[in-house]
């Protein structure tokens, strides 16, 4: 285990193992037999825990690294994803593909087994006249420009939300004309002038044909979408880009949903919210702090609420992780109850949101400071390193991407007029996005929760009995963008 750490702690979030000899054949061998090693493939390890064989968590974690390193040692730099799986990439979807489909020369048309349900198929073809290699995992991918020529009309409408958002983050159309003229591709380029216009590019479209005319090409435009659906802004990142679509895309399922169970807001003065949220208090952080995990009692609730939690003099209490989580959430409910305030005297509940969310996160965990676990340094802004959720396919977004996501769901917030709609997609986008390397789960619930009672709604407690359906409704949202089944758990509990 000493030699596995020592691996573990050179690589980084790197956790893949090639080959029997990086620890030793009788290190492996061992950690094998002893459950803290899973084979992938022949040859290839990650690591594990004993116990857990059917945790899924570790496989989408080493992924894109099981993938770059086995394609590497088996085409050397001769491999590209397909045109559809690039523009998958381009577009910021963070969800690990069932089957991911690579091009070579040196490919056999072989389809690999892998871990979970997840395949790789390597098909022999030729590589785009250039390859981009991603930065963070080191993926080689078909130029953004070069992959919506390559792609045929079905992909825009299978993955209408993947293309629409590369068409939207495009910066400049040169690169696609170029690419368009070097090869010849005029009935392409009229598909992708048509899909452009699609989504409100006009500009950019009759900038596409004039150009391809200027050297003697004359395309016909056509319009490879179903339907049009035309933005009015446009982003440079596409992680905000795909926000924004996956908003316009689910908001009709969510307001749909809640007319049709007769939910509608019923206004109640705001000192009868503010009690009702007093005495919600204990059973909502039992539920919402159980969900996450944490073993949690009403005394020590109790406990927590009257003060008589001593962290500085209690050396029985800083040893409690319990504790700590108990009196976080008793600092943050705190913190959010004073924003409802000021949303009742005046504050737009969406600017509320904006405002406050990130106080109420470090609320969660300023006594994890107080008590010298954390540094308060780690709770300003956003994450820095990648986060992973237990058992899902969905890979937040990676730490670079963290802030261009926040900034548009705060737009997105600050643009819907509806409450009850800010409530539930507020909460699904903020989990979807994760934030924080920590508390996502609980400041997404205080999101929601704020919008409802400013809104008309009542507070809803997510009870810990139902916790693996709630999670499997976001993670249907969040890997196939269906809202409705998270929408309808949402509308049961206030039913």
């Amino acid at each position: 285990m000493a030699v596995l750490k020592k691996y573990q702690d050179a690589h980084g979030e790197n956790l893949v193992i090639h080959s029997a000899d990086t620890l030793g054949r009788t290190h492996t061998e061992r950690l094998m037999n002893s459950g803290f090693l899973k084979r992938v493939i022949k040859g290839w390890y990650i690591p594990s825990y004993p116990g857990h064989e059917g945790d899924s968590t570790v496989w989408y974690v080493s992924y894109w690294h099981f993938i770059v390193a086995y394609l590497n040692s088996k085409f050397g730099e001769k491999w590209c994803l397909s045109p559809e799986l690039s523009l998958y990439f381009h577009s910021g979807k963070s969800v690990v593909p069932r089957q991911l489909i690579v091009r070579s020369d040196a490919a056999a048309n072989n389809i690999l087994a892998l871990p979970f349900g997840t395949s790789l198929l390597d098909i022999k073809a030729s590589l785009p006249p250039s390859v981009e290699v991603e930065s963070h995992y080191g993926i080689h991918l078909y130029p953004l420009a070069y992959a919506l020529l390559m792609v045929g009309p079905d992909y825009y409408r299978r993955d209408a939300l993947e293309a629409r958002t590369c068409l939207a983050s495009l910066r400049d159309v040169t690169p696609v004309v170029t690419a368009a003229i070097d090869g010849g591709y005029t009935s392409r380029a009229g598909r992708v002038a048509g899909a452009l216009r699609s989504i409100g590019r006009d500009e950019m479209a009759d900038q596409f044909i004039t150009m391809m005319k200027q050297v003697g090409y004359s395309i016909h435009e056509e319009n490879p979408f179903e339907e049009d659906i035309r933005l009015d802004r446009f982003e440079p990142s596409p992680y905000a880009s795909r926000l924004r679509l996956m908003w316009m895309k689910m908001r009709p399922k969510v307001v749909s949903t809640i007319e049709a169970f007769g939910i509608h807001p019923v206004q109640q003065a705001p000192e009868c919210i503010l009690a009702q949220m007093d005495a919600t208090y204990i059973k909502d952080s039992y539920n919402s702090l159980s969900i996450e995990g944490y073993k949690i009692t009403e005394g020590l609730l109790e406990k927590v609420r009257s003060g008589n939690w001593d962290p500085k003099n209690d050396a029985a209490d800083i040893e409690r992780k319990n504790a700590l989580a108990a009196r976080g959430y008793y600092q943050a409910y705190q913190s959010l109850k004073q924003s409802v305030k000021d949303a009742f005297d005046g504050l737009d509940p969406a600017q509320m949101y904006v405002k406050n969310h990130q106080s109420w996160h470090f609320q969660l965990f300023e006594p994890c400071v107080r008590a010298g676990i954390i540094k308060a340094s780690d709770l300003i802004g956003y994450r820095a390193s990648q986060v992973y959720i237990r058992d899902s396919m969905h890979v937040p977004l990676n730490p670079d991407a963290v802030l261009d996501a926040m900034t548009a769901l705060s737009s997105l917030m600050l643009e819907e007029p509806d409450a009850f709609v800010r409530a539930v997609l507020g909460h699904f986008f903020f989990v979807y996005i994760h934030p924080y390397m920590d508390g996502n789960g609980r400041t997404a619930r205080f999101t929601m929760n704020s919008q409802l009672v400013t809104g008309g709604y009542p507070w809803i407690v997510i009870p810990v009995e139902r916790r693996d359906e709630y999670m499997a409704s976001l993670e249907k949202a969040s890997v196939e963008e269906e809202i409705e089944p998270f929408v309808r758990f949402i509308v049961s509990l206030i039913s």
